[in-house]
């Protein structure tokens, strides 16, 4: 017998019973713990996409405020390089990334692997609907969607164009993006939307119609760009043009030609200004602005303020930078004589640079390779210096100012050079340049004048005085290499503000001195070569340089990559 039975306990709350001696508990238990795993479960399941997107972007939360322009403007899927991507718009930039699937398994890491491309808006100019057309339709097609052409940066200063395709088929999606990235574009205050265009045919090897038409005109259309075209038929058409040319009805002006046609269009577009501004054309000490800025498109033969503008003799380079509205200030002298003004330019050249000029002009009939090397050959084979008096202004830059162009540096500058007295040199030389900035070029890649800059408010006065022919071919090879090629003797260097060339007349001239070249007539007429451009003047030539007097289309020099091109031609 167990003896009495136990009272019955019932268990407390919260109290978990016993199993029993099988280890299986009872079946509402069994009930119970299937629910609650249920139930965990559904919440674990639940929880799993914000965990995944956590684990995607763990600073989303905390992400510091968007830089200005950097607010989307707009989102959504377009199909670009044949895979859809999550596409979004701000102010400054378009950036999108492949959509790729989830894994499974929840695994973020596909999620991550995608790249980011992005597209800075600045360097767009172009935007398209994109339809397909049949065969002579001209309007309306099917819309496939938008395409963006982008300026692309390469090798040696070039600049090029390329294309990227957003394609989507919803009308409404891609007329929205449409409408915003062309607000966008419409937003850069310097890009031009209308300009007047003169084109010289026959610069060059007669190639600047071919070029405009070719590789130009197709980029100023791509761009929305309104143009003027006026093709020169005779020396000095575009300054008759420009003079009577109503300026206000275009953003800026483009010469497509060599370094001669260039010079003509700066001088008429400097000229009108001065007209418009009721200015006084036989004496302008303190000109005004050029109105707007001038492009030069390369067709000649040395193109030297192409080269200085772009470090690369490239049409569609030039183009677009006019296309996205690269702006430079750039320093401009002016010549003028005791009693008039003979024009505006960047760089002039008196003797051999000039004799060399004067006799290429007198054999026009010959290809253009051949007639510089001609005059080239011939002038120096007819070596003479030049006797005459320089008086010039020096100029003292700071090291720091030579990049910076603050206007306040600016006017330290010209009190402190107006402090100093003229300096006077005479005697025979062979050649005088001086130039405003640097002019570069195929045959000399640091430039004719390396220790100047487009607009510091200075010029370089370089003269070469009398010396053999020996001597003065070495100081020649010298511009093709890295060699400083004015480590001579005979060769001097200023910075100067203001210069006047005073030439020595001669009482008679040799029959050989005169058929060669008809530099000193029976009137005293010496020849200048300003910026390519043949000018002949007897009296004393006054040059001053006037700072940022115009704008150009293109970049800084000092922003050029190092060209490490040389020439063998000397």
């Amino acid at each position: 017998m167990l003896g009495a039975a136990a009272p019955f306990l019932r268990p407390q709350r919260g109290a978990r019973p016993e199993p029993p001696a099988g280890g299986r508990p009872p079946p509402g238990e069994q009930r119970a713990r299937a629910v609650a795993a249920g139930a965990a479960r559904a919440r674990s399941a639940a929880a799993a996409p914000e965990e995944r997107r956590r684990r995607v972007a763990p600073l989303a939360a905390a992400a510091p405020p968007a830089e200005a322009g950097e607010e989307p403007l707009l989102r959504g899927i377009f199909e670009i390089s044949k895979r859809s991507c999550d596409v979004v718009l701000s102010a400054r930039r378009l950036r999108w990334s492949p959509i790729l699937p989830e894994s499974p398994t929840g695994d973020s890491s596909m999620v991550l692997q995608a790249q980011e491309e992005i597209i800075e808006m600045k360097d767009v100019f172009s935007v398209k609907l994109k339809r397909r057309r049949f065969v002579g339709q001209k309007k309306g097609g099917t819309l496939l969607g938008i395409t963006i052409f982008k300026c692309l940066h390469k090798e040696e200063n070039k600049l090029t164009d390329c294309a990227i395709h957003l394609n989507n088929l919803s009308e409404d999606h891609c007329h929205l993006w449409f409408r915003h990235l062309k607000e966008i574009l419409n937003g850069f205050q310097n890009r031009p939307k209308s300009l007047k265009v003169f084109v010289n045919p026959s610069s060059h090897k007669r190639e600047a119609t071919h070029v405009y038409y070719e590789q130009v005109a197709p980029l100023f259309k791509l761009a929305d760009i309104k143009t003027d075209v006026t093709v020169t038929e005779y020396e000095g058409h575009a300054l008759s043009v420009l003079k009577e040319c109503e300026l206000q009805a275009f953003d800026g002006v483009v010469c497509v030609g060599g370094d001669g046609s260039v010079s003509e269009v700066a001088h008429g577009l400097l000229l009108k200004a001065q007209i418009d501004a009721g200015k006084d054309t036989d004496y302008i000490p303190t000109p005004v602005k050029a109105p707007v800025p001038l492009g030069v498109i390369p067709a000649g033969t040395a193109n030297i303020l192409a080269h200085t503008l772009y470090g690369i003799k490239h049409a569609v380079t030039a183009t677009l930078h006019i296309v996205m509205g690269h702006i430079q200030p750039v320093d401009v002298c002016t010549f003028s004589t005791p009693s008039k003004l003979l024009r505006f330019g960047f760089s002039a050249m008196f003797g051999f640079g000039a004799r060399t000029l004067a006799l290429a002009e007198k054999h026009r009939w010959m290809p253009s390779n051949q007639r510089k090397d001609f005059a080239f050959i011939k002038t120096l084979a007819d070596l003479k210096p030049e006797e005459c008096e320089l008086s010039f202004l020096p100029l003292h830059i700071p090291q720091e100012d030579s990049h910076e162009n603050d206007r306040k540096k600016k006017e330290k500058i010209k009190k402190k050079g107006s402090k100093d007295q003229w300096h006077k040199i005479q005697g025979h030389f062979l050649n005088v340049s001086i130039m405003a900035i640097p002019c570069l070029c195929s045959m000399a890649p640091r430039g004719l004048a390396p220790n100047t800059r487009l607009n510091n408010g200075s010029m370089a006065l370089i003269v070469v005085q009398n010396t053999s022919r020996t001597e003065f071919i070495k100081h020649l090879k010298r511009y093709a290499s890295i060699k400083n090629q004015f480590n001579f003797p005979f060769v001097e260097t200023y910075t100067v503000q203001e210069v006047k060339v005073q030439p020595r007349l001669k009482s008679g001239f040799d029959a050989k001195e005169n058929t060669y070249l008809d530099a000193a007539s029976a009137e005293g007429n010496y020849p200048w070569n300003i910026d390519g451009d043949l000018m002949k003047e007897a009296s004393e030539v006054h040059v001053r340089v006037h700072p940022q007097l115009i704008n150009l289309y293109g970049v800084n020099t000092d922003d050029l990559e190092c060209s490490q091109a040389t020439c063998n031609c000397i």
